[in-house]
């Protein structure tokens, strides 16, 4: 009894550890905190419970009350640590009540059977012994088992099937110490040891995973931030943090391209055909040019049919890739309108030593307008209706 009295004494130890770990923690906000606190404090008092029990077991210079309180608070705590893992691996609310319930429901018929004698009986040594309706605290316990290892199942899928391993590990140490208990005979004291290891497996999990799931979240806020809802390309916020990224560097990229595009006409489609022909429009052409960029470029919408590319490239795949962007748009058909013409020009930082990836995109623009002055000059169109 000395060794399972340090077993216990290590878990409550651990518990207590736990408990300071939690409340260090900032990143867990209080609701969260009260329900870790909980479900420590439901363990240890359980450890507690069963040690004591076991410690006034045979001892009979004692009344027997003592003995049968500590196991009815035995069977009432066991049954309640594994519904408080439950609830805090759980974040549906349909679990309470039905655990709340069945908590109320043992409870009351502990201490019922208890007084009765149908749960433990104590003789005339002061040893106890299974009362004709054990096999009753025995069915609430699986139910409560098999209720946890459902709950694990369930939360695992919040995770990547490669975080989940680490998880159902958790869970199997927990049932393997329990398991070792009920089925190996009374020396093999392992439960509390278990659940007391368990839940610091779980507390890191909890601390990793969470952190995880905040950074995705952020990194899904980053892209909403970052992205042209209509289009799907990176909008001007990011475009305007790029250009910052590329002030920040000594020189721009010796084969950085920058590419302007812009929709020839789009005014004209507006003003005859209504806006949605318009947003189709510079759908399509935002189609295209992730096409054409999709593996090599970042592909900015700047303004409403403006776009601008940044990719490194030479000369010859510059050319190639301005002759595929005709060659898409030309290809291109949409629902409410079948034609698609886009302006394109590009500048390559190697013909301006020394230049900014802002000035970069003007000289880009200018030969965007080049291009767009020879569509209306060859198309005949007013070059006020774009």
């Amino acid at each position: 009894m000395n060794y399972y009295t340090s077993i216990i004494a290590l878990s409550i130890m651990t518990l207590a550890v736990l408990c300071i770990l939690v409340h260090e923690n900032g990143r867990i906000n209080n609701s969260d905190k009260k329900l870790f606190y909980t479900t420590y404090l439901i363990i240890a008092l359980s450890a507690l419970a069963e040690w004591t029990g076991l410690k006034l077991n045979g001892v009979q210079d004692i009344p027997k009350w003592p003995l049968l309180a500590a196991k009815c608070a035995d069977y009432i705590l066991t049954p309640m640590s594994g519904c408080a893992i439950i609830a805090q691996v759980s974040r549906r609310k349909r679990w309470r009540k039905p655990l709340i319930v069945l908590i109320a429901a043992n409870t009351v018929f502990q201490v019922i059977a208890c007084i009765c004698g149908w749960m433990i009986q104590i003789d005339e040594l002061n040893r106890y012994s299974h009362g004709p309706l054990y096999g009753v605290y025995v069915a609430i316990y699986l139910l409560v088992l098999a209720a946890l290892l459902v709950e694990f199942a369930l939360y695992g899928r919040k995770f990547r099937r490669q975080n989940r391993v680490s998880l159902y590990a958790i869970i199997t140490l927990i049932v393997a110490g329990i398991a070792a208990q009920e089925f190996l005979g009374s020396e093999y004291r392992t439960s509390y040891i278990a659940l007391a290891i368990g839940a610091a497996l779980l507390f890191i999990h909890y601390s990793e995973f969470d952190q995880l799931a905040k950074d995705d979240k952020l990194h899904e806020q980053d892209i909403l931030i970052s992205t042209d809802a209509l289009t799907g390309l990176l909008n001007r916020y990011s475009y305007a943090r790029t250009l910052e990224n590329y002030d920040e560097s000594e020189k721009l990229p010796a084969d950085l391209c920058a590419f302007a595009f812009d929709i020839n006409g789009l005014k004209r489609a507006n003003d005859t055909m209504g806006h949605a022909v318009g947003d189709e429009l510079i759908c399509g052409a935002a189609e295209c040019i992730k096409r054409v960029f999709r593996k090599n470029g970042k592909c900015f919408r700047t303004g409403g049919d403006e776009f601008i590319v940044f990719a490194e490239l030479n000369r010859e795949k510059a050319e190639e890739a301005q002759k595929r962007i005709h060659a898409e748009a030309a290809g291109w058909s949409g629902k409410k309108i079948s034609e698609l013409d886009l302006a394109c020009g590009y500048a390559l930082a190697k013909d301006h030593p020394g230049i900014s990836a802002e000035k970069l995109v003007i000289e880009a623009d200018r030969a965007m307008y080049t291009e767009k002055k020879a569509y209306y000059s060859e198309s005949g169109n007013d070059r006020r209706t774009r």
